[in-house]
């Protein structure tokens, strides 16, 4: 597994980049100092940017005093964008994020998500060579 790369699912992007999550410091640290490399596809982009129109989602960004070219713009400035990834061995339950488990997997790194779709898969992605964590304060 590469320890520096890692795949963020669209709610540790929220935490992280939103929501300002304590628990995130370390990961937005190791983002910036380029400690850990933030890898992404366009798609993902196009998701988190579909999210950050939700109603809920733009009353979090006016209460913070940010908008939602603020955090793409973090994205854009943080993310590599690669290349798709090809299906990957193992079939999540919840369709939009398999996206995140076949990147993960491809690039046999650290996977961060919240979502349960995702968690309860730990044990077939590490078969395959990716660490699903939900705790995103010790990854740096």
């Amino acid at each position: 597994m590469k320890s520096d790369s890692v795949v963020l699912d669209t709610n540790i992007v929220l935490d992280a980049f939103i929501f300002n999550d304590p628990a995130a410091q370390p990961l937005r640290e190791g983002l910036q100092s380029g400690a850990l490399q933030w890898i992404a596809t366009s798609p993902m982009r196009i998701e988190l940017a579909r999210v950050l129109a939700y109603p809920k989602i733009v009353k979090r960004l006016a209460y913070y005093q940010l908008n939602e070219a603020s955090v793409l713009a973090q994205f854009d400035t943080l993310a590599r964008i690669v290349d798709v990834a090809p299906k990957a061995g193992a079939t999540c339950k919840d369709a939009d994020d398999q996206k995140f488990i076949d990147l993960a997997v491809a690039h046999q790194c650290l996977l961060l998500s919240k979502d349960q779709a995702v968690l309860c898969m730990t044990k077939r992605l590490l078969a395959l060579g990716s660490i699903v964590k939900t705790a995103i304060k010790n990854v740096a």
